[in-house]
């Protein structure tokens, strides 16, 4: 196989993937008017089923238009040699191999992130906006942006460095180091996320003293969940959609309330939420996927050290120089279609540990709690009722509503 060959197969790949899922939104757009089914005919009235179906619709075409500016400015950065120009631009600093990579990812990224900036306004202050879930203000927006930015050139940068001084210290066995720091790195953040990334953009605060927190925990110690850290996050600083997860493990765990889901749901609903997430600790979900998430990212970097000091890999980016980082972009797109396969796989486990979640939820509290809430939140969010089998299949990491509560329900 020579590089031209290479450089055509990376080409298919990208346009495979994009012709794909555009089939499958296609599927799932022509779905969009079908009549709610009877077990979800309380969600929605009719005013409100016309709302959700114009909201879908906006959302379906605003994701057309992104979808073809994002791989008609991909193929163009192939074809015109983009990599290499750039590559040349970061070379013409500095010869080192660290100082090199950082400069080409960090103009890659900030390249491609004002070019789609306009998007995600746009989203924000005119789609989310018309429908009444906005509350971003572009100070918060733009502060976002920035925000970002900076971890990502902080975090980003400094894992991206130690990942090449391990390549140039072991080319061989430079995986099995990168495979350790990863482990380490996310376990860490399982942990301390909540406590060191959230703050920087919302502000959490101790869940009062009242109904609802007497009721978790009086919920928390029937089922043996020791439980001492309850937070409310102030979601709707941004958006009128509500949320709640849970975080960490150990003595590390917590829960955390976005206050829009206070607002929008009644206590013994907010409790069958919290015991849906509880469901997902006791039934081990959190550390399964962890773990299998980890083994998916040592297979992968055992096969990147097999590959990524190839020529041939750099030569199909228009690249003379050799390079790990260019390597690495092509050899990530080379992976997707595995990546897209274990992806699937994986979002047909979610599926079923979110029926585990709901069965646990409904054992030790109150099926019909969790019923009431999931409708309430799908009608607060507008959500698409009537999606496609396979779109849901691809994509959903979560079963459709009508599955759940016909699973509740049975």
């Amino acid at each position: 196989m020579n590089s031209t060959i290479l450089f055509y197969i990376i080409i298919s790949i990208l346009l495979f993937d994009f012709l794909f899922d555009s089939y499958l939104t296609f599927l799932n757009n022509k779905h969009f008017d079908d009549k709610i089914p009877k077990k979800l005919a309380d969600v929605y009235d009719e005013e409100a089923y016309k709302k959700s179906q114009a909201y879908k619709k906006e959302n379906a075409k605003f994701s057309t238009i992104t979808s073809l500016f994002s791989i008609s400015v991909t193929l163009l950065f192939f074809f015109l040699e983009g990599f290499k120009l750039l590559d040349d631009f970061a070379r013409s600093f500095t010869n080192n191999p660290i100082l090199v990579a950082l400069i080409f990812f960090g103009i890659m990224m900030f390249g491609f992130d004002i070019l789609s900036t306009p998007f995600s306004y746009y989203k924000t202050f005119v789609i989310e906006e018309e429908f009444g879930f906005n509350k971003t203000t572009k100070i918060i927006f733009w502060t976002d942006k920035l925000k970002g930015w900076l971890m990502s050139i902080v975090l980003g940068g400094g894992i991206l460095s130690i990942v090449i001084l391990f390549y140039q210290y072991n080319a061989d066995y430079f995986w099995i180091y990168t495979w350790i720091l990863i482990v380490v790195f996310s376990v860490f953040m399982n942990l301390f996320y909540a406590k060191l990334i959230v703050p920087i953009f919302n502000k959490q605060t101790p869940l009062e003293d009242g109904e609802l927190k007497t009721a978790i925990e009086n919920y928390a110690q029937k089922v043996g969940f020791k439980l001492q850290n309850i937070f409310v996050i102030d979601g709707s600083k941004r958006s009128t959609k509500a949320n709640a997860y849970f975080s960490g493990f150990g003595s590390q765990k917590r829960i955390t309330l976005y206050d829009t889901l206070i607002n929008d749901l009644e206590t013994d609903e907010i409790v069958a939420v919290l015991a849906h997430e509880v469901g997902h600790y006791k039934r081990k979900h959190i550390i399964f996927n962890m773990t299998i998430s980890l083994i998916l990212t040592g297979f992968m970097l055992y096969l990147v050290s097999i590959f990524i000091s190839s020529p041939l890999l750099s030569n199909a980016m228009s690249v003379t120089i050799p390079s790990f980082h260019i390597g690495l972009i092509a050899f990530g797109i080379l992976y997707s279609p595995i990546s897209e396969i274990t992806g699937l796989l994986m979002n047909i486990v979610s599926r079923k540990f979110e029926y585990q979640a709901d069965n646990y939820a409904k054992d030790t509290f109150d099926g019909k709690f969790l019923v009431s809430s999931l409708k309430k939140l799908s009608k607060n969010s507008l959500s698409n009722l009537t999606p496609h089998p396979a779109y849901v299949f691809v994509h959903y990491s979560h079963p459709r509503l009508l599955q759940r509560i016909e699973n509740l329900e049975s």
